[in-house]
């Protein structure tokens, strides 16, 4: 089988390859046609062309005094930058993710990168994993391990998964974009059909920020498949009905009002003007690192520290490499434009899928307005954390995870 890898604009050499086909019918290896085994291999020039460009970055001034209250402190991120330069070593990290099983699919004319992480368990559940923006797949490197294999993670062998851990169309190597009306629902239908593409005909789904937009369509389109939605970072929103706010708890009235509180200014630029904004980010590594960065302090707790408190720089650092890498920055952004400018509005119905509701300390989801969406049968309210659960506290994400398809697949007689 021959792997094709996507194209990535004005950029020569692609950070891929194709990987050491397995033997149809192994855990690891589907025996699918159209899907190709792949590995991300990024050619050195590529790398080269990173540290040359974080060298020759034209810094701008700031106003004394102001911290993060007006973005990015120049200080903060040329130590950063840096770093990413002299310090961060890529090899390594590309290493931690190719020590998984990747592969490559086309679903309706859409390109998917995926990992796929077969259990040793043999009656593990089925299980996708749905990332956010800014994040990627490696976002559920420390979840992968606990939720495939528990027995050797100290857990119970009968809570294990087999894992799917797409990249979203348009993120990562789940490129190029098919086209305009990659909305939340669309990416749904796509991965529905990699699921099914992959012989699983019952199974759960998680996900959060843009991945809890995805994940209940997932379940309103293949109610029959999908055994369970669990959730974090979910926004829900009030729809303009009478008495709708009214008689919130204290909780979900401070989560209300963090919500009308937030500085939104990527959100209008990715919901509006996705491409323009895609030429800074394509064109400079900094600019793209604190693009990123920002949300990674605006969201991570504790809110007072910086990000690299609350997640290892490096592991910031890879995420933002795989946005820069691959070229990402407009492809990514679409599905806010997508979901805000061209989105038909429109009550939608309430999902029928058993669902589970995480929330951090940071998340601002109200249970009301949660509810009256979903199908919600667990809500928890962890009290620590931020927006980047699986890498904040990811024994909390699998114990969740685990508690909450354990008493779908195992109900309690």
């Amino acid at each position: 089988m021959t792997n094709t890898v996507p194209d990535l604009p004005d950029v020569p050499d692609v950070p891929g390859a194709p990987g050491t086909p397995g033997t149809p019918g192994t855990p690891d290896t589907p025996a699918v046609p159209g899907i190709a085994s792949f590995r991300i291999d990024v050619p050195e020039n590529r790398l080269d062309d990173l540290r040359a460009r974080l060298a020759a970055t034209r810094w701008p001034e700031e106003l004394p005094g102001v911290g993060w209250s007006r973005g990015v402190p120049v200080a903060y991120l040329k130590e950063l930058a840096d770093h990413w330069r002299t310090a961060y070593d890529w090899r390594a990290h590309e290493a931690a993710l190719n020590a998984h099983p990747q592969y490559l699919a086309d679903v309706d004319g859409q390109n998917v990168h995926f990992l796929h992480v077969r259990s040793p368990e043999p009656g593990a559940v089925p299980l996708i994993l749905l990332h956010g923006w800014p994040g990627s797949v490696a976002d559920f490197l420390d979840v992968i391990g606990p939720l495939t294999d528990p027995r050797a993670h100290g857990g119970d062998p009968a809570d294990a998964f087999h894992l799917v851990v797409p990249s979203l169309p348009g993120f990562g190597f789940s490129t190029p974009l098919a086209g305009p009306g990659m909305g939340a629902a669309r990416m749904a239908s796509v991965l529905t059909g990699l699921m099914s593409r992959l012989g699983y005909a019952r199974y759960g789904v998680h996900g959060y920020d843009t991945g809890s937009w995805v994940a209940p369509r997932m379940g309103a389109q293949a109610p029959e498949q999908v055994i369970g939605v669990h959730v974090n970072a979910l926004l829900t929103f009030p729809v303009g009905a009478e008495g709708e706010t009214d008689g919130l708890t204290e909780a979900d009235q401070e989560r209300w009002q963090a919500m009308q509180d937030v500085n939104d200014g990527y959100l209008q630029c990715n919901s509006k003007r996705p491409q323009t904004v895609a030429y800074a980010l394509t064109d400079s590594p900094v600019g793209q690192l604190a693009w990123i960065v920002e949300k990674f302090k605006e969201l991570t707790a504790p809110a007072d520290g910086l990000p690299e408190d609350s997640i290892d720089r490096d592991r910031i650092l890879t995420g933002v490499s795989l946005y820069w890498l691959t070229g990402t920055a407009a492809s990514s952004a679409q599905i806010y434009y997508e979901e805000v400018s061209a989105a038909e509005w429109g009550e939608a119905e309430r999902g029928t899928v058993p669902t589970a509701v995480l929330l951090s300390a940071h998340d601002v989801t109200v249970r009301r307005w949660a509810e009256r969406d979903h199908h919600v049968v667990r809500w928890t309210e962890l009290g620590r954390g931020g927006h980047f659960l699986a890498w904040e506290e990811p024994e909390a994400v699998v114990d969740d995870i685990r508690r909450f398809f354990g008493a779908l697949v195992r109900p309690v007689l």
